[in-house]
């Protein structure tokens, strides 16, 4: 069973994705937070597997909650909830060591994905936003283009493949269907992807594909 901790200030969406995450009968609820404060408190109290955190919210935000809780509980995965317009937002929530980020309208089996694989120990990156969200990311230049394209010379052909399709953000289910691959033969890529790159999730390694100037016809 994997607990969860929500935390959001609106009650309408808590209670919302509540009700969406306790349709599986593998995931409970065990705790539900207003602010970032009450968050903290909550993973302290219940050690839940995964925590689930809004990032704007009263008192202390996502971004504080975040740390406390990685000091605190840090066998807890965190993903973050955003919406579209806060993608410098996600940056940030990333960079101080969240998993990953689920958009708060996502569809709900994509909600219950994602908090299934930062529990599982993986990263988890809305597919519909990834490719905003390394735009964002790229203006700041984490990885230079000379360092990305000698990184690269360490994967296979057929794992620059797969990169070059999740930097233009496409999920696992659609690589396969571009490269006419399996689900979990892409999974199987991209986890050898990550470890070749020395980088913690998609985000990064899509992050050296652009750098890189890796496209999906490279």
């Amino acid at each position: 069973m994997i607990r969860v901790l929500l935390a959001d200030d609106e009650p309408l969406i808590r209670a919302g994705i509540a009700a969406i995450l306790s349709s599986d009968p593998g995931i409970t609820v065990v705790a539900q937070a207003r602010d970032g404060h009450e968050a903290v408190a909550l993973a302290r109290r219940e050690r839940p597997d995964v925590a689930l955190l809004d990032i704007q919210m009263p008192g202390a935000d996502g971004f504080t909650a975040v740390g406390a809780i990685r000091r605190a509980c840090p066998s807890t995965a965190i993903a973050m909830l955003t919406t579209f317009g806060q993608d410098d937002y996600v940056a940030r929530a990333l960079d101080g060591g969240a998993n990953g980020f689920l958009l708060k309208a996502a569809p709900p089996r994509e909600l219950i994905t994602g908090v299934r694989t930062v529990a599982e120990g993986g990263a988890f990156l809305s597919p519909k936003v990834t490719g905003r969200v390394v735009a964002g990311f790229r203006s700041r230049r984490e990885f230079r283009t000379e360092a990305a394209e000698e990184r690269l010379g360490a994967l296979t052909p057929r794992e620059r493949q797969v990169l070059a399709l999740v930097g233009a953000g496409m999920s696992n289910a659609e690589v396969g269907r571009a490269l006419h691959l399996a689900e979990d033969t892409v999974k199987t890529h991209v986890s050898a992807v990550l470890t070749r790159l020395g980088v913690r999730n998609r985000v990064q390694a899509a992050l050296i594909a652009h750098d890189a100037g890796l496209t999906a016809d490279s």
